[in-house]
């Protein structure tokens, strides 16, 4: 079947040129073969994988290329649409629909050695209920016009960026605007839990004395050691490998628009979270069902 695939692919562009027959016997299989093949109705099967494709393609388009067979698997079942991961797999690979791709891990932290603030959290990033533990971090983004600077505060029950700060610098008035952010549009309980790295803007005076101001306790991990902060960690992971490093940006304005759909139009409203079960996105299925009531 996939010579005669081949040979049909061919036969309607350039047949007059290189003949049919031609083709069939440098594939060594028969005309009369071709032809029968060709005239033969869609298996049930084909027709299946053939629907099922176009379902696929609409839940990719909706996440910005950015899901692989497992998150697309999870938003067909919440769909209603029956069928196994493996075949989700074996479609988009057929299709060539690859997911954008992660880049390797770079250190950006500049240690403050405060080896007085304890590690609360143990690489324990779970949470029973919102506002009660969070993680923050940096990331840079280059644009042509030089660097711009993120900082996020992130809920650890529902994974959300409920604080950020874009700037042209990384000083702490950077994370201190990121947590003032969070505490202005999001529940903190008394006692919360801040937890970051041992850069040298989060074990500055000013911003554990804001973290203080908020009722909140620091928590700090290990120098040098990423997996200590990994929930920070994953979501950058996450923000350069579906949006930044897919864009060229030529001004830092641009960037910091891009960055703001991302987090607010795309990550926290609708993206699916591995360690939340794959909650189903209400707006993904909104424009599933819309195209499908087009049809």
């Amino acid at each position: 079947m996939a010579k005669y695939e081949f040979i049909d692919s061919y036969v309607a562009d350039d047949s007059a040129v290189v003949p049919v027959i031609d083709r069939c016997r440098w594939l060594e299989v028969s005309t009369s073969g071709f032809y029968h093949w060709r005239s033969r109705p869609q298996s049930a099967t084909s027709k299946r994988r053939d629907a099922l494709a176009g379902q696929i393609r609409i839940f990719f388009d909706a996440a910005h290329g950015t899901y692989g067979y497992r998150r697309i698997h999870a938003d067909l079942r919440a769909a209603g649409v029956e069928c196994s991961p493996e075949l989700v797999r074996s479609i988009m690979r057929e299709h060539d629909l690859v997911p954008c791709q992660p880049r390797p891990f770079r250190t950006t932290t500049q240690s403050g050695d405060d080896d007085a603030v304890p590690d609360l959290v143990k690489r324990d990033f779970t949470a029973d209920r919102p506002g009660v533990k969070f993680v923050g971090d940096i990331t840079y983004i280059h644009t042509w016009q030089g660097f711009v600077y993120l900082a996020t505060v992130i809920d650890c029950f529902s994974r959300k960026v409920v604080g950020w700060s874009i700037a042209d610098h990384m000083r702490t008035e950077l994370v201190a605007a990121a947590l003032t952010n969070a505490a202005a549009t999001s529940l903190i309980e008394p006692g919360a839990i801040f937890h970051s790295d041992r850069g040298s803007v989060y074990t500055s005076q000013l911003y554990r004395a804001l973290v203080a101001t908020l009722g909140m306790r620091s928590s700090m991990g290990r120098t040098g050691q990423c997996w200590d902060n990994s929930m920070a960690e994953s979501f950058f992971a996450a923000l350069k490998n579906e949006c930044v490093y897919r864009t060229v940006y030529a001004t830092k304005s641009q960037a910091r628009q891009d960055v703001i759909r991302y987090i607010e139009g795309f990550y926290n409203p609708r993206r699916r979270h591995s360690a939340l079960d794959y909650q189903a996105p209400n707006d993904v299925h909104y424009t599933y069902r819309q195209h499908v009531n087009a049809a």
